[in-house]
């Protein structure tokens, strides 16, 4: 029995963006209990380990009582069965991250049919931020203050070389 109190917000957060961050400050005002899932079996290569997304998430939301901070290796419906999540949230920026994400939930659906799907619209400010880019322009140099917590503009100037 799953419980529509519970809610998980699963990616990679490689690295966690301030969109990620607006996400999840939005969904802790919504559920008694929301689980920040770090995919940790993800094929594309991470500039992070699992361990440093989790510490940062973990910096950032310290003050947060609702909030439980993991990185997991499987599937995501899996978790949310041992773990008796009601709801995924799952971030939406634009029509093609919807029907991506569309597919991804029926999927999810067919291995778990009491697993609630809540498409989360982006804040507009931050309807261009992709982890991707963030992390080409650190490696280029750029200031990416305005984009990412404070607390990853420190990580990506040690991952990066940048002084």
């Amino acid at each position: 029995m799953t419980d529509p109190h519970v809610a998980m917000f699963p990616g990679s957060f490689d690295p966690p963006t301030l969109g990620h961050i607006n996400i999840i400050e939005r969904s802790l005002r919504l559920y008694d209990k929301l689980y920040v899932v770090v995919a940790d079996n993800i094929a594309k290569k991470c500039l992070f380990t699992a361990d440093e997304r989790v510490d940062v998430l973990k910096d950032i939301f310290h003050d947060s009582r609702n909030i439980e901070i993991v990185a997991y290796n499987g599937l995501m419906v899996n978790f949310a069965k041992e773990n008796n999540v009601g709801v995924m949230i799952r971030g939406v920026r634009a029509v093609g991250d919807f029907g991506y994400e569309f597919e991804l939930a029926m999927t999810n659906k067919q291995m778990m049919n009491d697993l609630e799907v809540l498409f989360m619209p982006t804040d507009p400010n931050y309807f261009m931020l992709r982890s991707s880019q963030i992390k080409e322009m650190a490696a280029f140099g750029a200031d990416v203050s305005s984009l990412v917590p404070r607390q990853v503009v420190e990580l990506l100037r040690k991952k990066t070389d940048l002084k």
